[in-house]
């Protein structure tokens, strides 16, 4: 039993890595162009890369029904489609 839960732990592991090593989907490429990729860069715009896959979802869907103030983000998110959101934040989150 132990054998197939380190099994399992592991392949998920490898999941994450992979995903992480992928190109990016379409669109998440202009994301970078205001939002910063290192911790380390002072910014008023939140850094993607790790946040967690719902957060983004939410906040991408909340920009595009006007839900949530935003400088350029509301025209933003009203370019992509649910499908394309979703591939965005999951490719985000599992950057690190």
């Amino acid at each position: 039993m132990r054998v197939v839960a380190a099994a399992a732990v592991g392949l998920v592991s490898i999941a994450a890595a992979v995903a992480s090593a992928a190109e990016p989907p379409v669109g998440a490429a202009a994301c970078s162009g205001c939002h910063p990729s290192s911790a380390r860069v002072p910014s008023p715009v939140p850094r993607l890369a790790g946040l967690d896959r719902g957060i983004i979802v939410k906040a991408m869907q909340d920009f595009r029904a006007g839900q949530r103030p935003g400088t350029v983000m509301d025209r933003i998110a009203k370019g992509f489609t649910d499908d394309e959101i979703q591939a965005i934040a999951a490719w985000f989150a599992a950057q690190r």
